[in-house]
């Protein structure tokens, strides 16, 4: 057993054995320790998420898989969670065929950018066949093509500071991920499904695909990645939407 194996395990049985013996509070103190504070730990269920969070970063953060599927696999319907945004600046985007939308890239990099939908395409592409997993029933199996996130974070350059990267969308969603789920290699910017461009109601021109986290971490209608080194000053100051609506800002599956 490697030396960091013997510390994840020696770290995860504090976590474990102070839940049950001295509480949640405790546990978070030692989440606290190692840095593993999700940006949502405030409040009654704080603790709580602090121990999930922990807990799947230090079992999983960068080697465990969601699973794939075959072709014969992939849903006949795929349903729709939300419409399109029906804003000036997105509509305008749309009957434009998306040539003027820019992804923007910003905050904690060494050279912020402003890619077009063509130049995102002529980027290496991949797919992936996953299952879109939703606690309200939007669930269903897709190919998704895109591009890595982890190939643009390398094209910009990512500081030592960030920790976490904020998407914003033109529907005025946001939220955001830590470096070890941006930088997985499940975790992609995707603009085709099932091989088609992306649908305007399933998130056009590009949409996150965050393939081990719930669905509603894949934000549709991206429009801006900002790399930050804390989320106190990011909206809520709590990862997300997402909280303030009654979920968790860490939603592994």
């Amino acid at each position: 057993m490697s030396i960091n194996l013997s510390r994840r395990k020696l770290i995860t049985t504090g976590l474990v054995a102070a839940a049950g013996a001295s509480g949640l509070a405790a546990a978070a103190k030692i989440a606290n320790h190692y840095g593993l504070i999700p940006p949502d730990c405030g409040g009654i269920w704080g603790p709580g998420e602090t121990l999930t969070y922990a807990t799947q970063r230090l079992l999983m953060s960068t080697h465990s898989m969601a699973r794939e599927f075959s072709r014969s696999e992939i849903s006949k319907v795929i349903p729709v969670s939300g419409p399109q945004p029906k804003t000036d600046p997105y509509q305008r985007l749309l009957a434009g065929g998306f040539k003027d939308w820019r992804l923007t890239i910003d905050g904690l990099v060494a050279r912020p950018a402003a890619f077009s939908l063509d130049e995102i395409k002529r980027m290496p592409a991949r797919s992936q066949i996953t299952h879109q997993a939703c606690e309200e029933g939007w669930s269903f199996i897709a190919q998704w093509t895109g591009i890595p996130l982890a190939y643009v974070l390398n094209l910009v350059g990512i500081s030592r500071q960030a920790k976490f990267a904020v998407f914003y969308a033109f529907d005025e969603t946001w939220d955001s991920l830590d470096l070890p789920d941006a930088y997985h290699p499940q975790t992609f910017l995707t603009y085709n499904l099932n091989g088609e461009d992306l649908p305007p109601d399933h998130g056009a021109p590009l949409r996150v695909r965050v393939a081990r986290q719930l669905g509603y971490k894949s934000v549709k209608y991206l429009e801006k990645i900002r790399f930050v080194d804390s989320m106190k000053h990011v909206g809520d100051g709590r990862g997300s939407i997402s909280p303030s609506q009654g979920y968790s800002w860490y939603a592994g599956i």
